[in-house]
């Protein structure tokens, strides 16, 4: 296996990347951690890099179009289908999860004069 990703294409993926991590934050709320931009953006950098490297490495530049000094832009973005289905998960389970926590109540009344 040959890696032909250039320092350009490498800073196309990464900036799709954060992009993709500030949008999937934004998506996800405060409903999941803080970090979600980091792990979303990671996961995505990561995917991006198989997908590209691995899965369509084979593929010349005539076949793949368009492709940015190595980058294969269109299959790259295919790949954010599995990244969005996955950030969509982590909401829906950190959102059950807080529903079926007890909520912590106030002190009752009596509670307040005893101390």
């Amino acid at each position: 296996m040959e890696w032909d990703l250039g320092l350009q294409g490498l800073g196309v993926l990464l900036l799709m990347s954060l992009g993709f991590g500030v949008i999937a934050h934004l998506v996800a709320g405060k409903a999941t951690t803080r970090w979600m931009w980091l792990i979303a953006s990671a996961g995505f950098f990561v995917l991006g890099l198989f997908v590209s490297e691995v899965m369509f490495g084979w593929a010349t530049e005539e076949e793949l179009q368009p492709n940015i000094d190595g980058l294969s832009f269109d299959e790259v973005l295919v790949s954010a289908i599995p990244a969005i289905l996955i950030v969509l998960g982590a909401r829906y389970l950190v959102r059950r999860n807080r529903a079926r926590q007890p909520s912590e109540s106030l002190p009752s009344l009596e509670e307040t004069r005893r101390t």
